[in-house]
């Protein structure tokens, strides 16, 4: 099964504004509860979703620059990216049928 990839400001453009198929980049830090709390539903996302979607986990503490160019204030932050662009953002741990419909809009 997929397990989320790990996505850097080193590697955003390639793997997230180049990719072919939507992404999912859940914005995340190991000290956030509620971060953790979603964390295997990611997981499991990251395995269904093969193929279609791809979904990946940026660390803030790790990558500063990207989620200050993208303006998280807040984790975990979930935004869903199409052809390069944010088409979607979800805000806080929120359950797995939620996270799904929003992936269903964008595929």
């Amino acid at each position: 099964m997929a397990k989320p990839a790990e996505i850097t400001d080193a590697n955003f453009q390639e793997e997230v504004l180049n990719s072919d198929v939507p992404v999912l980049v859940d914005f995340w830090a190991e000290w956030c509860a509620p971060c953790r709390l979603i964390g295997p539903t990611i997981e499991e996302l990251a395995g269904e979703y093969e193929g279609r979607v791809k979904i990946g986990k940026m660390d803030v503490d790790s990558n500063p620059n990207t989620p200050s160019k993208f303006n998280i204030r807040g984790i975990p932050a979930l935004l869903v990216f199409k052809n390069g662009e944010v088409v979607d953002s979800i805000i806080g741990a929120q359950p797995k049928p939620a996270i799904e419909s929003r992936l269903q809009n964008v595929l």
